[in-house]
């Protein structure tokens, strides 16, 4: 009863969210293409029994991609579905896959919808990641005799107490999932006391962990370098959010009264922003070039846009040091396993409950930093600028906690095969 209620409250409230849609679109234009899949109206192409895996935007499908590269070669007779949720998510994965994956974007959790989805993709095995849980997409794919595995799980305190809150629409999708693969056994403990039937959660660790590094990201880093100017200090401020574009220029500011040739790297989290954060570079006084003008970088440059996709890797790899974003805002943080597995010391705020444990974890190896203010972000990046032995034992000790970690996958594609 409890899900058909929410069901008729998400039909009621379609309008609002086609508004906010429009709106979306109208700040980045890729939200207005393709609405029709959303509701479950696709022309599908002809599918052998097919693994749908669901990763909402950028971070999870670049996380998810292990897992799909491990699907394909595991069981090649088997199409692989994605669907992600935003139209970034959705260029990562034509990036990474083009057309070995048939993608479309996840339905909306109403019935009519996913009933359709489902009817079309008939999936045999639906895999989703870390916390993308939807009542209705849980229970219709249960339904249909498919097992349903939430992968990588990951549930934040704050989290888990929304879900006890609403525990009547909760704990029923928490119980008919088939798996739940926790991160750690933290992530494991609170969907249990949400809901989740014990003997369905297990703990693999963080897949986030498994990844693999383009073996030319050093040489194109290299060229970078030799084109930027080789003996400049370079920082990058990565997945950043708004408010948090103007402490990085603040902490840009003091560090060029010490190294005047520094160079900042900045990269917003949504491509919608790129506009905006150029003009508040361009404003603030810096000589700012943006990657996707392939401007030249001398050494009057003082601000790099990064505003292209799928070049983060490559920005970490050319820069000495790493801020990740989303986390001096209550925004949770972003992946910092990615500058760290290239042996950067990495830089973040305290809000970051997304990643806690692993943060945590990279803290206490000494391969992470933690800071709440602009003047305290350019104090620790000036004193790597300042210090090159101690910049390469903090990154060092960083790479130490990813390679100790890895496995998870291993893990996780177990839990698959059996269930499968």
């Amino acid at each position: 009863m409890a899900r058909h209620l929410y069901s008729l409250l998400f039909y009621l409230i379609t309008p609002f969210i086609l508004l906010r849609l429009l709106y979306r679109a109208w700040k980045a234009p890729a939200y207005a293409a393709r609405w029709l899949e959303r509701f479950g109206f696709f022309t599908p192409q002809t599918l052998n029994k097919p693994i749908w895996v669901h990763a909402v935007s950028v971070g999870e499908t670049i996380a998810a991609a292990p897992l799909i590269k491990s699907l394909q070669q595991r069981y090649p007779e088997r199409d692989i579905v994605v669907t992600t949720m935003t139209p970034t998510g959705s260029e990562r994965v034509q990036a990474l896959f083009g057309d070995s994956v048939f993608h479309v974007y996840a339905p909306y959790d109403l019935p009519g919808a996913v009933k359709r989805f489902l009817h079309k993709i008939k999936p045999e095995m639906l895999l989703i990641m870390e916390t993308e849980l939807w009542p209705n997409i849980v229970n219709y794919t249960a339904r249909t005799g498919a097992p349903v595995i939430l992968a990588n799980a990951r549930l934040s305190e704050r989290s888990a107490r929304g879900y006890i809150r609403v525990g009547v629409i909760a704990q029923p999708m928490l119980q008919a999932l088939s798996r739940i693969v926790a991160q750690n056994a933290a992530d494991a403990e609170r969907f249990k006391l949400a809901g989740a039937d014990a003997n369905s959660v297990v703990v693999s660790g963080s897949i986030k962990f498994d990844f693999s590094i383009e073996p030319d990201i050093y040489d194109k880093s290299t060229d970078l370098r030799q084109a930027w100017g080789v003996e400049r200090p370079v920082w990058i401020a990565a997945s950043t959010h708004q408010g948090e574009d103007q402490l990085a220029l603040d902490a840009h500011k003091k560090l060029l009264e010490r190294w005047p040739s520094a160079l900042l790297i900045i990269v917003p989290r949504h491509p919608e922003r790129f506009k905006s954060v150029y003009q508040l570079c361009a404003s603030a006084g810096y000589k700012t070039a943006k990657r996707s003008s392939r401007d030249s970088l001398n050494d009057s440059v003082q601000v790099l846009l990064g505003d292209t996709m799928g070049e983060l890797m490559l920005f970490y790899a050319a820069a000495d040091v790493a801020f990740v974003g989303g986390s001096l805002i209550e925004s949770g943080g972003h992946n910092p396993l990615e500058p760290a597995a290239l042996k950067m010391p990495v830089i973040m705020g305290p809000h970051i409950f997304n990643f806690e444990v692993i943060c945590h974890e990279l803290s206490a190896a000494g391969g992470l930093k933690f800071v709440g203010s602009s003047d305290l972000l350019a104090d620790r990046v000036g004193e790597f600028f300042e210090d090159a032995s101690y910049r390469k034992d903090v990154g060092l000790a960083a790479s130490s906690v990813v390679d100790a970690n890895r496995g998870a996958l291993r893990r996780l594609l177990e839990v698959i095969e059996t269930a499968l």
